[in-house]
């Protein structure tokens, strides 16, 4: 999985704001750091969508050494940095063949049936948060 680098500013308003210097035109905002994080990782997999649909080949991601080395961090002015995956959507289902405890399958069952939503969705929301954290 592609990973990223985001660079968080705080706005005067107090305002966090992102970009990826890898991903031209990707920003994203939020009151806080956990907002503007989760933000960004959906603007840069809405980007990426976009990207794709346009026949454009997405960027490679560069290290942190490399964009650091370019000039491009606001580091030492305020700004903070964030590793953040791609999260591919394709928007098209695909079956997989799972092999779970039976306990814990019918957690997941229970749990999926508290929020209203599938096995599946709730497999695959469990999966994003777990990606989102760097698992």
């Amino acid at each position: 999985m592609a990973r990223y680098i985001a660079v968080i500013e705080v706005t005067e308003d107090g305002e966090y704001q992102a970009y990826f210097p890898d991903a031209p035109g990707c920003t994203a905002a939020g009151d806080s750091e956990e907002e503007v994080l989760d933000n960004a990782v959906e603007a840069l997999a809405e980007w990426a969508a976009d990207e794709r649909a346009a026949g454009r080949t997405m960027p490679t991601p560069r290290s942190y050494a490399v964009l650091l080395k370019s000039g491009e961090y606001p580091l030492g002015k305020g700004g903070m940095v964030a590793t953040l995956p791609l999260l591919r959507e394709s928007g098209k289902s695909a079956r997989a063949n799972v092999s779970l405890d039976s306990g814990l399958l019918a957690d997941i069952d229970e749990a999926a049936a508290r929020h209203n939503i599938t096995r599946s969705a709730f497999l695959a929301a469990a999966a994003r948060e777990r990606l989102k954290a760097g698992a």
